[in-house]
């Protein structure tokens, strides 16, 4: 066998037909990347927002990001913004990111999101002619372990060309996949239980979205509720196999509900108080109903078997 090696040692060549040198590559010049993909649990490099991190104290972090500029579902019906979810979403993800980057939480630990709360400013969500690059910072308190289980809380601000663009907080927890499997008992396991059948979607418009492959939510029995009935499917919601709806469906479900009330278009979401209290599984109706209490202010619940699921405030521009 012929082994080709490459030599610290060798002259820099000019590349054909150029006068300039070749770097090699263990000489290129540190350039942006996203973080590692493991670290915010994704799949697809396409769903890492984050790009890089500094610690300005112990628990006090720099990090950066990037939302790009035709995402195929953080985006806004019209195509003009970024839609205020995707804060949420790289809000997860820089929680995640520190458990496992920062504090040493092992990458094989399932995660329990307990609260996640976040609001935008609209004007700072415009879709601009380049990615929007963020500046980010952490602070994170009550970070550590108790026992088996990693648990904290987590405050995010998110500055776009300076200014504030959005800003929330999460609180989680992180167990080992014995005790997570313990927890979920049989229906542990992604692709055990029997989903619910995929039925026609409420239309898009009403849940203020552009697609209905994007709508998460069905007609119920009377108006203001509706039936959890995202496709199993999508790329984004379910990026990853999981053995319940993820958290971030029932943000996603609080949103189109809180535009369900209004005339099409007539609702703009800009921010979201969510409370995780159950799993919502896969194989049994989950209720979302929504109760306007104000103008720019809808009260979401979802429900599945007698128990509440979760519970959202939804505000923004009526």
């Amino acid at each position: 066998m012929t082994m080709l090696t490459i030599r610290n040692d060798a002259p820099v060549l000019p590349l054909r037909g150029t006068a300039e040198a070749w770097t090699r590559c263990n000489e290129a010049p540190v350039l942006t990347r996203t973080v590692p993909r493991e670290y915010v649990h994704r799949t697809s490099l396409a769903e890492v927002f984050l790009t890089g991190c500094d610690r300005l104290s112990d628990d006090t972090f720099s990090l950066t990001g990037q939302w790009p500029r035709a995402h195929t579902f953080f985006t806004s019906a019209d195509g003009t913004s970024h839609d205020p979810v995707q804060a949420g979403e790289t809000i997860r993800q820089a929680g995640l990111y520190l458990c496992h980057a920062v504090y040493g939480v092992p990458l094989g630990h399932n995660v329990l999101l307990w609260s996640l709360d976040f609001t935008s400013h609209p004007e700072q969500l415009r879709i601009g002619r380049g990615p929007s690059e963020l500046d980010i910072t952490a602070r994170c308190t009550d970070f550590g372990w108790k026992g088996n289980r990693f648990s904290g809380f987590l405050q995010v601000d998110i500055h776009r060309d300076g200014q504030l663009a959005a800003s929330g907080t999460s609180r989680f927890a992180c167990v080992a996949p014995a005790t997570y499997r313990r927890l979920r008992g049989d229906r542990g396991h992604a692709g055990i239980a029997d989903p619910m059948a995929r039925r026609t979607p409420v239309p898009a418009a009403s849940a203020g979205r552009l697609l209905p492959f994007d709508v998460v939510l069905a007609p119920g029995d009377r108006p203001g509720r509706w039936l959890l009935n995202p496709d199993l499917d999508h790329p984004i919601l379910f990026e990853h196999a999981n053995d319940h709806h993820p958290g971030m469906v029932l943000v996603e479900a609080a949103r189109q509900a809180a535009c369900g009330l209004h005339l099409p278009g007539a609702f703009t979401p800009a921010g979201l108080s969510t409370e995780f209290l159950q799993y919502a599984e896969l194989d049994t109706p989950c209720w979302v109903d929504a109760t306007l209490l104000a103008p720019g202010r809808v009260e979401v619940v979802g429900h599945q078997e007698g128990r509440t699921v979760f519970t959202s405030t939804v505000t923004g521009a009526a």
